[in-house]
């Protein structure tokens, strides 16, 4: 970190990171506006920690993965993954993936198997593909399952597989690129 970017020791705030943030407060502040023109949204105070505390999840995962690596792929990788678990939880937290029930919890094994497969692979390129081809094969396995149930959720949910992918391959780049997740000069 350059001295220009040290204030007090701290990080410097970028238009970048000020536009990201700001980004998430007017998405949280979008239902309350919504409230005060139709009946057809009623947030409760829950629902808005909920919400705020996905939107903050997610930009703290910005955050690291900023930090983590300078390369664009491995950022890219990152950022595709972090917006698709959101995805799944926003998704699921509104009408579920597969109809509604339980069969939706057992979208977040998904979740669960990319986060402990980056925490395996300590967040290094190849170890990342791999996890985000084992959360793919499991979305699409609970997928296909589901579309028993719920041909149209069966669909949606099997849509997610392809970000998954993506990730896998952005990562699968970065690695063949030699680049490890701590290249970042901070």
């Amino acid at each position: 970190m350059t001295m220009k970017a040290q204030i007090d020791g701290r990080r410097r705030w970028s238009p970048w990171r000020i536009t990201g943030w700001g980004f998430a407060a007017c998405l949280l502040l979008l239902p309350l506006i919504a409230m005060r023109f139709t009946d057809e949204v009623n947030w409760t105070a829950s629902d808005f920690v909920f919400a705020g505390v996905l939107f903050g999840s997610v930009g703290l995962a910005f955050e690291f993965i900023v930090r983590k690596s300078s390369s664009l792929a491995y950022r890219l990788g990152a950022a595709g993954a972090v917006v698709t678990a959101f995805l799944t939880v926003w998704v699921n937290a509104a009408v579920g993936m597969i109809g509604e029930g339980p069969y939706n919890l057992l979208f977040g094994g998904v979740l669960l198997i990319a986060l402990i497969g980056a925490i395996i692979a300590r967040f290094e390129p190849a170890g990342l593909a791999r996890a985000m081809v084992a959360a793919a094969i499991w979305q699409g396995m609970l997928s296909v399952v589901g579309m028993s149930t719920d041909a149209h959720g069966g669909m949606l949910s099997m849509t997610f597989v392809v970000p998954w992918l993506l990730a896998a391959g952005l990562f699968r780049k970065a690695a063949r690129d030699g680049q490890s997740a701590v290249s970042a000069q901070v």
